[in-house]
């Protein structure tokens, strides 16, 4: 019987330690049932470093998108096309929009960005808003499934609390399930795409899809720890001085 293992974890940058900050990364890799199907749901939200609730509106982008799925679980059917990641981003922007009236501050206060990937044997779906990637294997290879959008200057990116979001959503479809699949933030994007070439760096995710497909009972419980400490490393800290999230999910027989 085939089933989806999952591991994500998040880990602070350098930069922010530096400037006693906090980790603006959140990410999720959750395995849902829909009437015996399962589905499974990778999300990541990168805070944006000058926002100053920035990893609030993560935190809510991917408890949020959570439970638009949950949702979704209770229908017989749903379309797995764009519409389904307009509905999720938009559930996103009114649960934001909620929170900044709450406070008394703008939206923008709660800034980040978006990348989820939706699978089952039906059907894959992957999406996002502004930078980081995803990268998965539809049968033919690892491959990178949007290229990482990012603002009009250097170093700027969108966010899903954006006036013009929705405009901003790249979109996917996979007629197919996937093998494999992994979501991170911009953090990673060095260690993780050879960005030359647009391509992911396969000897980056190999390993780790290795690790994640062979998690038992033992190992499973450990996996998000495990996660974490090697993006706190200082192999990857080398690398990167920003946070860095990864949510992974690998289908095992």
């Amino acid at each position: 019987m085939m089933s989806w293992e999952c591991a994500s974890a998040a880990a602070i940058g350098t930069a922010h330690v530096e400037r006693d900050g906090v980790c603006q990364d959140r990410c999720s890799s959750r395995v849902f049932d829909q009437s015996g199907t399962k589905w499974v749901a990778v999300f990541v939200a990168d805070g944006a470093g000058s926002a100053q609730h920035s990893e609030l509106g993560a935190e809510l982008a991917i408890n949020t998108a959570n439970e638009s799925i949950a949702q979704l679980m209770h229908l017989a059917e749903f379309s797995l096309d764009e519409s389904l990641a307009v509905q999720i981003i938009s559930d996103i922007r009114q649960a934001i929009a909620f929170a900044a009236e709450g406070s008394g501050l703008p939206t923008r206060s709660f800034a980040c960005t978006f990348l989820g990937a939706i699978c089952s044997a039906a059907g894959t779906i992957v999406f996002q808003i502004g930078d980081g990637g995803i990268v998965l294997d539809a049968g033919h290879g690892l491959e990178l499934a949007l290229e990482p959008k990012n603002g009009e200057y250097a170093n700027m990116t969108h966010f899903c609390t954006d006036a013009d979001a929705l405009k901003n959503l790249q979109c996917r479809i996979y007629p197919a399930g996937v093998k494999a699949v992994a979501a991170f933030s911009d953090g990673l994007q060095r260690l993780a795409l050879d960005m030359a070439r647009g391509e992911p760096h396969v000897p980056f995710f190999e390993p780790i899809f290795r690790k994640v497909a062979g998690l038992n009972e033992v190992t499973r419980p450990q996996i998000s720890g495990a996660l974490e400490s090697f993006l706190g490393s200082t192999r990857v800290n080398e690398r990167t001085d920003d946070d860095k999230s990864l949510a992974i999910a690998v289908l095992r027989a």
